[in-house]
């Protein structure tokens, strides 16, 4: 089978398609024909050795941690799924002709394998934010970053638990989130101005997408680095605030839940450009260099 794999660290050179043996699934994993995988900015930093100091990658690595496809193995110890059916999730090496994956849902069949593809990461990310910054019902969010992957889950399920959500992005991108329910304003300079003037009130809680640097504004706009939080930027920790990290949040039960929310229509995901698996690098360079409304996914024949 084709697979995305890199040799060393660096740019998207790196990166190169290569014939390999098909992974065998394990006792209590599926092994799926891709159809899509989802792109994510852990993708290119895992690649540029960003990881390196507290994950140990084995050359040659593979891409790719999301995805959906056609279940065409299935291990020992798995039960509920069978060949042939349709399935979404985490999983190793995704971006392949074939991949394992280590948890997964059955893909509704009003639901596209390019969006399917593009749920795991975004959605497990944004749960756990959520859970993390100890935002409630009734209470303003400020996310920072609003338009992208992650930002795009974030601001539709706290709307699901009755959060107000004033969201920045560019200016051409407030249409999108007002679609989402959000109160859209712009970031950079004079950003806590314009939130008081939308929220008098002031917010409660401020989650980081973008990784910008903003952590220091963010505490001031809210009042307490406790309730600050990044998702991108390893530095919030040294101001006070948090940075998300942990294992993903029950990842079967949510998997399930994200698609029966798409299925209801409560939950979208734009996806803004699709790739082939030949051009794997072309779609890092636009997740890196940005900007991106929704997600990117590479389509596997």
């Amino acid at each position: 089978m084709k697979a995305i794999e890199f040799n060393e660290y660096g740019g998207p050179d790196v990166l190169h398609i290569v014939d390999v043996e098909a992974p065998r699934p394990g006792p209590r994993e599926v092994r799926i024909r891709v159809r899509a995988a989802g792109i994510n900015p852990s993708d290119w930093k895992r690649r540029e050795g960003q990881y390196r100091a507290f994950e140990d990658v084995q050359f040659p690595a593979g891409l790719g941690v999301e995805g959906a496809g056609i279940v065409d193995a299935v291990g020992f110890a798995v039960t509920g799924v069978a060949i042939g059916d349709s399935v979404f999730g985490f999983g190793e090496r995704v971006m392949a002709e074939q991949a394992v994956l280590t948890h997964w849902a059955k893909k509704p069949d009003d639901l596209s394998f390019e969006v399917a593809a593009g749920l795991p990461v975004v959605s497990d990310t944004a749960t756990r934010a959520l859970d993390q910054v100890g935002v409630e019902e009734g209470q303003t969010l400020l996310v920072s970053g609003a338009s992208g992957g992650v930002g795009t889950a974030i601001v539709q399920l706290a709307r699901l638990r009755g959060v107000t959500v004033i969201g920045t992005a560019s200016a051409t991108k407030h249409d999108y989130l007002r679609e989402l329910g959000v109160v859209p304003t712009t970031y950079g300079e004079g950003l806590e101005q314009r939130v008081r003037e939308l929220v008098p009130g002031g917010v409660d809680a401020a989650i980081d997408v973008a990784g910008s640097g903003i952590i220091p504004d963010l505490i001031r706009i809210v009042g307490d680095p406790a309730h600050v939080l990044s998702v991108a930027d390893f530095s919030a920790e040294e101001y006070g605030a948090k940075f998300s990290r942990g294992p993903p949040v029950d990842p079967a039960r949510l998997l399930a839940a994200m698609a029966a929310l798409c299925s209801a229509g409560s939950f979208k995901l734009h996806i803004d450009r699709t790739f082939p698996l030949e051009q794997a690098k072309q779609a890092q360079e636009v997740s890196q260099v940005g900007p991106v409304t929704g997600k990117l996914v590479v389509c596997v024949d």
